[in-house]
């Protein structure tokens, strides 16, 4: 059988010039070396193997070799073989000369625009996994076991479909799971068919700005609210208005007279992102009878949704009246694992067939056979018990942090929110820089996000998101000291210095 060697020297062979054989197998094994299709310290095969492979004689393949090595390109151990050297010849200063310095690297890399804005605002950050990262789920309890025999029982019989490229918007089968899933426990009015499922959150709304928006168009987003809304919208030219938050949600402007109503109004109603407020039953209807004024759409991110720890979760704002004109977001990112990169939209009927075709030509469906895994997994119940396990969980470790904070810094330091989520907010004193604190904090292993950085219009409230979900209850205590090392220095800056102890 031919080696991978003996296959691209076979074809280099056939398109160089005419001329003799051994001068012809040289040039190309040269240019082989000098392009780095055969590796520098690589060993060669012998010459009586690549003669067989390349059906040539052994002789050429012998002079080729004494040819290259008497030029430095080539080295002979004895017992081991032949080898390309570690240093080529173009490589080496010659004799005498003065080593000329490198050249200086390529520099004039040039952005576009909103390629330097997106950078600019970019939240997302080098470490994504650990105390108190907010937003990041406890991976470790994952039910991989069930999860692998799952796969390996349906990827003995693999539909020839889930093997190529989706143009359904993901697998029929997965869409079927969601519909009902999504119908009994998030009161969805909705299909399979209106189901689309794409590879997270972020690709769901680049979509959505691409086919509803032109550049210009308004959105209204959250204030404060989540990086990651307002960058993809941004980035597709869609003009931002910040948008007030409450304790019941977002406050809905007025808009009477001559404004410009906005194309998208983005909001996260189950649990807001980042104060934790959930959306009044009685603004959620409000909204709506706007949205459908004014003929904008309602894109509902159901946020920690599934993880509400006391009373009865709200209905999604897609389930509260027939034809709403909402688009509902959701993610298995923070229900399993981010790593999976599955989230899906449910879309009103009359664009389910015309976002589908989009999304086939701009991202390509695929991953057939993790998304049959996950519908099988929801099918058979493991979804669902995975869901109220975990709620659980974290219930119990979100009592033990508002337990550390109130016993170490008092009820001052803990924000009034809603009993939900997989984070809370440390509140800080208004002298307190909450960016300079988490950066800190950061040096020391600890990871938070500093709230005032949620804001576009910027604010005078200072805060931590802290997320507890990754942190066990026997380690809260532990793991919460380096924040209050560091928050006490500041609060009597004549104590010791923060040693994250």
């Amino acid at each position: 059988m031919r080696t991978l060697l003996g296959d691209l020297l076979a074809h280099r062979l056939a398109l160089a010039p005419e001329g003799a054989l051994g001068k012809r197998l040289y040039d190309v094994l040269q240019c082989a070396i000098q392009d780095g299709s055969i590796a520098t310290g690589s060993r060669l095969p012998a010459t009586r193997d690549l003669a067989q492979d390349l059906s040539v004689s052994r002789n050429t393949v012998l002079a080729a070799y004494e040819q290259l090595q008497s030029e430095g390109y080539l080295q002979t151990r004895t017992g081991s073989g032949t080898f390309v050297c570690d240093a080529l010849p173009e490589t080496m200063p010659d004799a005498g000369e003065i080593p000329v310095s490198a050249s200086r690297p390529f520099n004039f890399v040039r952005l576009s625009s909103r390629g330097s804005r997106l950078l600019t605002r970019s939240g997302a950050g080098p470490h994504q996994w650990g105390a108190f990262m907010p937003g990041v789920p406890d991976v470790s309890h994952m039910p991989h076991d069930i999860w692998r025999k799952i796969h390996l029982r349906l990827s003995r019989r693999m539909p020839v479909e889930a093997l190529s490229y989706s143009g359904h918007g993901g697998c029929v089968q997965l869409q079927q799971a969601l519909a009902d899933y999504l119908r009994v426990i998030r009161s969805l009015n909705c299909t399979p068919d209106q189901i689309l499922v794409t590879a997270g959150t972020h690709q769901s709304l680049d979509l959505l700005a691409k086919m509803l928006c032109d550049p210009g168009d308004r959105a209204w987003v959250e204030e404060p609210g989540y990086w990651g809304i307002r960058n993809v919208l941004a980035v597709n030219g869609i003009e931002l208005l910040p948008t007030a938050v409450d304790e019941q949600g977002m406050m809905l402007p007025d808009i009477s007279g001559d404004a410009r109503p906005p194309r998208l109004i983005c909001v996260t109603p189950s649990h807001q992102y980042p104060l934790g407020s959930v959306m009044s039953l009685q603004r959620r209807h409000q909204l709506l009878e706007l949205a459908k004024r004014v003929g904008s759409w309602v894109v509902e991110d159901d946020y920690d949704g599934e993880f509400r720890f006391s009373d009865s979760p709200i209905p999604a704002l897609q389930g509260l009246a027939p034809d709403a004109p909402v688009i509902y977001l959701g993610t298995f990112s923070k229900t399993l694992y981010p790593g999976l990169r599955l989230s899906y939209m449910v879309v009103p009927k009359p664009l389910a067939a015309r976002m589908k075709m989009a999304h086939s030509e701009l991202y390509r469906g695929g991953n057939g056979l993790v998304q049959l895994t996950l519908a099988e997994f929801i099918r058979e119940g493991h979804y669902a018990a995975h869901v109220r396990k975990m709620r659980q969980l974290y219930s119990r470790r979100r009592a033990e942090l508002v337990r550390v904070i109130q016993d170490s810094l008092g009820e001052a330091f803990i924000a009034q929110q809603s009993n939900a989520g997989l984070h809370l907010i440390l509140s800080l004193p208004d002298n307190i820089d909450d960016v300079a604190l988490s950066a800190e904090l950061e040096q020391n292993g600890v990871l938070t996000r500093p709230l005032s950085a949620y804001y576009l219009l910027g604010t005078t409230r200072r805060g931590l998101l802290l997320g507890y979900a990754c942190v066990d209850e026997q380690q809260m205590a532990e793991k919460f000291a380096p924040i209050l090392a560091c928050l006490r220095r500041r609060l009597n800056p004549q104590g010791t210095p923060c040693d994250g102890a």
